[in-house]
């Protein structure tokens, strides 16, 4: 593939096909944690592992699995990998997993990961699997951070709270309070605020995409191509 093919998958994860604000997938636990900046990146970030490490496993065994037993073993991978990341978060991230909850091993159920092997991983070689899947990765853990950080922010008053769960100890001076003795707005950190963020978040990203085609259509033609016509 070519410099170009690869900015194309890049620019298709992270925005022309975004998978929560284009595709509309994950929904349920994008819903259901991110009402903090913290619980959005956690999820981000284990979404993210898993879908680069199905991706490059679909993609070196492409040729060696039947077509028959493809999905089953797509779905195999998948389980053993969000098992493994389940494991590791207890043991490493014990309290942000506890607030995660079930919202962890339900990664299984991500329509988008088993979408992007199916579609994209079990026809191209390795590393366009990779980039495919960080892109994608990358640009749902970007929704999920941006939408708990609203969340957040219009709920409790404050960024990045239980930072420490994430980070260590030292990571309690990042949490920012916005507000002083704030006394919240519940609706915000409630799932019905979820989905009035997303909605926000995605009536943004189609206005910049129009006022984007309007800037294109009213950009002067070429000299020469003037001059042609």
């Amino acid at each position: 593939m070519s410099n170009q093919q690869y900015s194309d998958i890049t620019r298709s994860g992270l925005w022309s096909n975004n998978v929560a604000l284009v595709q509309i997938l994950g929904l349920c636990p994008l819903l259901a944690v991110t009402n903090t900046v913290t619980n959005g990146l956690g999820l981000g970030l284990a979404t993210t592992l898993v879908l680069v490490a199905s991706n490059l496993i679909v993609s070196l065994i492409r040729n060696v699995v039947r077509p028959e037993i493809r999905l089953p073993a797509f779905v195999m991978i998948i389980a053993s990998l969000v098992t493994a990341i389940e494991l590791a978060m207890n043991a490493w991230f014990h309290e942000l997993f506890i607030i995660l909850g079930i919202f962890i091993p339900l990664i299984v159920t991500n329509c988008a990961i088993l979408g992007r092997a199916e579609s994209f991983a079990v026809k191209n070689p390795p590393l366009p699997a990779v980039i495919d899947a960080l892109s994608m990765g990358i640009g749902f853990t970007i929704v999920l951070i941006v939408l708990g950080g609203m969340r957040e922010a219009i709920g409790s008053g404050t960024l990045f709270a239980n930072a420490h769960l994430m980070f260590g100890d030292w990571a309690s001076v990042l949490t920012i309070t916005l507000i002083e003795d704030y006394r919240g707005f519940l609706l915000a950190i409630l799932p019905p605020g979820a989905f009035i963020g997303l909605g926000l978040l995605i009536a943004l990203k189609n206005y910049f995409e129009a006022r984007g085609k309007k800037v294109v259509k009213r950009q002067p033609l070429p000299q020469a191509a003037a001059t042609q016509s």
